[in-house]
């Protein structure tokens, strides 16, 4: 069964809304039903993918044994950095497996939302590293990983964001708030994605170049990059918002994931508002510490040229995540070009400070912007592959 598409979900998702709606409104912590709940729609997620189970369960007792681990050394004041390094790298281990053995359409290690519950598990690998957590009880670290909502495709929660919320008790009107928006955001979700991300989706027909006019075939390659893009938006925004509404009825306020991308009048500005928990939780646990890293052992002459190879590694990581393939790496390594490139041009370019507050160059910003986005797209999706394998073999 698959979350947020099979018509099924939804009608075990309203049954299983109710128990928890009748905690809610009583006063009662709704914790423990909700992990008994994800463990019932996960079996059903999995239903006879029984190597994808095999998969999902192994990564639980890895993560669970590095994690604690790492833990109890850290409470024992025994601080080795071999220790933080092994756990780390057996939380990893399985997504580098997965992700390598589908280069050779192999499926070693996956199954449905390793690439999410990987950047949970690493997350608090890290803060534990960090000192941020120092305790974690293991019903709730458990919860965290496997709490159904948003399973599959994010958003990306932190850790003691969501065990303050699991742990909370609502009151009666706190609680019919939470149920109220999260059942209004499962229906505009719905929306989004049945049914303008199907009208989009529709008019996206990508094809290598034909021997029409140059303009008319130029106009055809932009009109299928603008149609994924905003299919893409509508499909992901719609899902996120749906995973969003199922949370809060079971008291998680789970994060927002986008807000108005298309309105960004910059590269960097697209990113704090496109896939909002991704690129956070890259630029918390990637980006800064190269930086950081970087900086501490003087690899470049000033900070600008610090940052822009923090920006290339941190999105050829998001590439390299979404998969080892010629486009998702060039897609990674064309937004850490433009990343860089954004933060030289804002800082260096006298043009920009004289006239950044100017209606009319805001307006040029984001026009310019929303191309060099769209030409993402058509990256992302594989459309300029095909193009460019046309004009080659053509």
């Amino acid at each position: 069964m698959n979350f947020y598409i099979d018509p099924a979900f939804y009608v075990f998702l309203a049954i299983a809304i109710i128990p928890a709606a009748v905690l809610g409104f009583t006063g009662h912590r709704i914790k423990y039903y909700g992990l008994a709940a994800s463990t019932v729609f996960l079996l059903l997620l999995f239903g006879e993918d029984w190597q994808g189970m095999a998969a999902f369960a192994a990564f639980l007792l890895i993560a669970c044994a590095a994690t604690f681990w790492e833990l109890a050394s850290w409470r024992q004041g025994e601080k080795a950095l071999w220790k933080y390094r092994t756990a780390l790298a057996l939380v990893i281990a399985p997504l580098i497996i997965y992700k390598i053995a589908a280069v050779f359409d192999g499926n070693l290690m996956g199954f449905l939302g390793i690439s999410y519950i990987t950047f949970k598990a690493v997350q608090v690998v890290i803060e534990v590293r960090d000192g941020i957590i120092e305790d974690m009880d293991f019903i709730d670290y458990l919860y965290f990983l496997v709490f159904f909502t948003p399973f599959t495709s994010g958003p990306i929660d932190r850790s003691r964001r969501f065990t303050e919320d699991a742990n909370r008790i609502y009151s009666r009107s706190e609680y019919a708030d939470l149920l109220a928006r999260g059942i209004l955001l499962i229906l505009v979700g719905a929306v989004y994605q049945k049914v303008l991300g199907t009208v989009f989706y529709h008019y996206f027909t990508p094809a290598p170049l034909g021997d029409g006019p140059w303009w008319r075939e130029l106009a055809g390659q932009v009109k299928d990059a603008y149609m994924y893009g905003f299919y893409l938006f509508f499909d992901f925004a719609g899902y996120s918002l749906m995973a969003m509404g199922a949370s809060y009825c079971f008291g998680i306020k789970t994060p927002r994931n986008f807000r108005a991308p298309f309105l960004a009048k910059d590269v960097r500005e697209f990113w704090d508002r496109w896939h909002m928990t991704l690129s956070t939780w890259l630029r918390d646990f990637v980006f800064m510490r190269v930086v950081k890293s970087a900086t501490r052992r003087k690899l470049f002459k000033d900070r600008l040229h610090t940052a822009c190879a923090g920006y290339m590694a941190n999105f050829m990581l998001m590439g390299a995540w979404h998969g080892l393939t010629v486009d998702y790496l060039v897609y990674g390594a064309y937004y850490g070009a433009l990343m860089g490139a954004t933060d030289i041009y804002q800082k260096k370019s006298a043009f920009h400070k004289k006239h950044k507050k100017k209606t009319w160059y805001k307006a040029l910003q984001w026009f310019v912007t929303i191309n060099l986005v769209m030409l993402g797209m058509a990256i992302f999706s594989g459309q300029l592959h095909t193009v460019i394998g046309g004009l080659i073999h053509g």
